[in-house]
């Protein structure tokens, strides 16, 4: 199982399909990771193009809600579904327990597998800190956590844990990095801090006001010097996860 570096380099583009010219591969910008949309590249050679330029795959999928304009939507009951994420219309919380959504994530786990994605980036383990009306505790984020762990090692796939900080002390030693967004915003980079002493990375994301114009010192500066951030693998990006 691939254990990325701390301080490693990356780029999280979520919003479209990363496009490399299969006859001559190249990719701006030049990092060692690329965190991406798994349905987006399901059926391209986006994957072993950036193999071939010595890059990471990270494949990333919801696996704690549910989406209405995914390929395999229809195979979601409708008694697993909670409330709508907020600011996220026809997303909604999933029940983290149930049969079902666990043979669904476990279906797309083997899809990661078979694109040749070197780890997943699972998002959405954080109902329980929301309004999901399923009546998540964070033990269900841990017990789903660890079953995404265990299905993943079965493909050797490396697994993130994104956000979630409450349950890091459960898991850490469980997964092989974290996907954090707006710890310096919301200021609790140091609840990350674990993985860095454990010698796993912090793919951190600032959503910037100023992005995507120019971004303000300032911003960059709270983004980049955050309390307890010290080798967090940072980017300033757009809400939209696009290629800015």
């Amino acid at each position: 199982v691939w254990q990325p570096q701390v301080d490693a380099s990356w780029q999280i583009v979520l919003d479209q399909a990363l496009n490399i010219d299969d006859g001559n591969p190249a990719v701006e910008p030049d990092v060692d990771v690329f965190d991406i949309d798994m349905f987006l590249h399901q059926n391209a050679t986006t994957i072993a193009n950036l193999h071939k330029l010595g890059k990471r795959a990270i494949c990333y999928f919801s696996a704690g809600s549910y989406e209405n304009d995914r390929p395999d939507s229809h195979k979601f009951q409708q008694s697993d579904l909670g409330n709508e994420l907020s600011g996220w219309p026809g997303e909604r919380w999933l029940n983290l327990s149930s049969p079902s959504v666990r043979d669904i994530m476990a279906a797309r786990i083997e899809i990661a597998s078979q694109m040749g994605c070197d780890a997943i980036d699972p998002d959405n383990v954080d109902g329980y800190q929301n309004d999901n009306r399923l009546d998540l505790t964070s033990d269900d984020s841990v017990e789903f956590v660890n079953f995404l762990v265990d299905t993943a090692s079965q493909y050797k796939l490396a697994v993130g844990l994104k956000n979630a900080g409450d349950i890091i002390p459960d898991v850490l030693s469980r997964v092989h990095f974290a996907v954090n967004e707006q710890c310096a915003q919301f200021d609790n980079c140091g609840t990350f801090r674990p993985f860095i002493k454990a010698k796993k990375p912090v793919f951190h994301i600032e959503y910037p006001p100023s992005a995507p114009s120019s971004v303000s010192t300032a911003d960059s500066s709270d983004a980049c010097t955050a309390t307890g951030a010290s080798h967090f693998s940072t980017l300033m990006k757009t809400k939209a996860l696009d290629g800015w």
